[in-house]
């Protein structure tokens, strides 16, 4: 089955700091990162489907671009992580952003398409990719 993917981008800051831990503890784990710092990060939206034989496509971009801008990117863009209600008690991470991304935006996605993979970059060299509860 065909699957197509939008890019996205948005910039957003976050630290990592667990209070259940002492200074020194969080240092040891989290290096440089608990200080706040921010990231360009690029977000990759993947979705799976069979292809609409009146438009040719797997899912209309101009509507995912609207639920991506809606739930995604005028949450995250220009933010602090930690200040989305979400990431209480979460740390936000990668690896935890992706989760997020994908619950903000699986149910919206007109069928018979859906929601395939969710990956985002962090920098050139970390990025994470998500593909459900599978």
């Amino acid at each position: 089955m065909p699957q197509i993917t939008k890019q996205y981008k948005f910039c957003a800051a976050h630290r990592y700091w667990n209070d259940d831990w002492n200074e020194a503890k969080n240092i040891e784990v989290f290096h440089d990162d608990v200080r706040l710092h921010g990231h360009n990060y690029d977000l990759y939206v993947t979705i799976k489907g069979p292809i609409d034989n009146s438009s040719g496509f797997v899912v209309n971009l101009k509507e995912l671009n609207e639920v991506v801008n809606k739930k995604v990117i005028n949450v995250l863009d220009h933010n602090l992580i930690q200040d989305v209600e979400w990431f209480n008690n979460k740390q936000p991470s990668t690896e935890n952003l992706v989760v997020f991304i994908w619950e903000q935006i699986a149910s919206e996605i007109v069928l018979p398409a859906k929601l395939f993979c969710v990956k985002l970059r962090e920098t050139g060299t970390i990025f994470t990719e998500y593909y459900g509860d599978e």
